[in-house]
Order: C-alpha cells, then structure tokens, then sequence
C-alpha cells in the first residue's frame, strides 16, 4: 500500500469566483416570522376601525350600533351615499376643507422651511435660545390662549372669515423643527461653494436647499394639510356661517338634540378621510424617507 493511499481525501475546492451561499439558521427564520405576524396584527388592529366605519356607513341609523356587530350590512344600502350630498351641502364643506388645508399647507412649507434654513445655516446671536423659545411653544397648548387670540382676530375683523383659519395656522414650530434637522444633515460644503460664486443667501436657500429637500418638504407637507382637514376646534371657534362651514363641522349638523343619524355621519366620514387617505398613498414614499432622514447627521 502506498502513501498516496494512505492520504486523506481532500475537500472540494469551489471554483474561483463561486461561493456556496450560507445557510440561515432556522431561528432567525422563526424570529421573521414572529415579527410578520406581529406587524400583521397590528396592522389589523389600526385598520378594523376604519372598516368598521365603512360597513357602518352601509347600513340603516338603526343597524348601526347592533348588538352583537354585523360585520357585513344585510342589506347593504348604498342610498346613503346619495342621501347625504341631497340632505346636506357636502359640496360647500368639502371645498371649504380643501381651499383651507391647500393654503395653511403652502404657507406652513414656505414659512417653516424659511425659518428652519435661517436657523441652520445663519450665524447670528442666540440663534440657539431662540430656537429653544420658538420650539418650546410647542409644548403650550392652544386652549390657553385661545381667548386672547379669538379677542385679536375678532378686532383685525377676521372673525367668521376663512382668513381667520389661515392667520393663526400659517406659523408652526413643528415644521421649523423638522425642516431644520433635515437641513443639518446637508453638507455644509455646498453652501461654502455656493458663496465663493457669489451666489447670495437666498440663492442658496432656492437653488441648493429645497431641491435636495424634497422629501422633507412632502412629509411637513402630507402632516400639515392632514392637520388642517381633520381640525374642528379652529373652524367651530372662528366660522359660524354655515356657508363657511368645514367637512368636520358640518358632520355635526347630522346630530340633533333628541336624534343622531348615525350612518350618514359614518357615509360623510368616509367620504371625508378618503381625500386625506389618497395623498398618503401617493406621498407615502417621500413621507417615509423624509421621515428617516430627519435628524441624522452625515
């Protein structure tokens, strides 16, 4: 017997270039899809009041609040989706809304993001304790000076106007917050490059700034015209004609002293949150990044 028989055999050499791909543990498998299912029913569970509004607004005032919950209308009466725009002025609320939250939406942008740029980027003295004031009003609630407000805009002449609505929305600390951490996280260097060119402040701020903050404008963006569609303090305290009236002030007409109609409040809602829930859809991708993005510093 020679040595060459005695050797032990040797391993298979993969070809150059090749690599076997490495097995996943069967725990990181399971822990998957833990997380899945987790996601899944936290997903259903945010999600079932919004289908339960939708079944409800299919169903007669009387069948509304049933017990036990039919979780499909028998019989399904689609009339309420004619009942309430016959019934009631739905056009007039819903372009109410809509010209209220374009507007306090445009300003909230332009104001923030021109606030936060001088924030970030313009040296001045106490630029720092006066963001920490700007910011910190945040945490005051509008409830507190509500009266004083309501008594300011009553003598601007303002009250029962839809001007009112623009005039005490069209500031906000939360977007100055937002966009100055997304400006943070933009090379300064482009700037210093911008100034040797001569190119001025606001230059700076129109052709560098906002392209490269497009996702953080579309997320102040979605949350602002989300905030003003659904307000109902705002528009209850400040509009009292009832052609002024908004999607959420005009859903409580359908409510009386002694009766409530319960599936045209749920139809009018349904037709409300659609608008809100299309935009989010088709902004979600610029919402997302712009929301991963803000306050990372690289």
């Amino acid at each position: 017997m020679t040595a060459t028989d005695l050797s032990l055999p040797t391993p298979a050499v993969a070809a150059p270039g090749k690599r076997s791909a490495p097995r996943r543990p069967v725990r990181s498998w399971g822990g998957r899809l833990l997380g899945y299912a987790v996601l899944v029913l936290a997903a259903a569970g945010l999600l079932l009041p919004f289908f339960w509004m939708v079944v409800a607004s299919l169903k007669t005032n009387n069948d509304v609040f049933t017990i036990p919950i039919t979780w499909l209308p028998d019989p399904v009466v689609w009339r309420n989706y004619v009942d309430i725009w016959q019934r009631s002025d739905m056009t007039t609320w819903l372009w109410n809304t809509l010209l209220l939250s374009v507007i306090v939406t445009f300003l909230q942008v332009f104001t923030g993001s021109f606030a936060a740029y001088g924030f970030a980027r313009v040296r001045f003295p106490g630029r720092n304790l006066l963001f920490l004031a700007y910011v910190g009003t945040i945490a005051v609630p509008w409830q507190s000076y509500m009266i004083p407000q309501f008594i300011l805009m009553s003598k601007l002449h303002l009250s029962n106007t839809l001007w009112s609505i623009v005039a005490i929305q069209a500031f906000g600390a939360i977007g100055v917050f937002l966009m100055k951490q997304f400006y943070e996280t933009i090379p300064e260097e482009l700037s210093e490059a911008a100034r040797v060119d001569g190119l001025s402040e606001y230059g700076i701020y129109r052709r560098i700034i906002l392209p490269l903050s497009r996702p953080a404008l579309a997320s102040l963006a979605l949350l602002m015209f989300t905030t003003t569609w659904n307000d109902y303090l705002g528009p209850l305290v400040y509009l009292r004609s009832p052609e002024l009236r908004t999607i959420q002030l005009g859903l409580n007409t359908f409510i009386s002293q002694y009766n409530a109609e319960y599936a045209l409040i749920m139809t009018g809602s349904v037709l409300s949150v659609l608008p809100v829930a299309v935009i989010f859809l088709l902004g979600q991708r610029y919402f997302i990044e712009g929301v991963a993005s803000t306050g990372l510093k690289g």
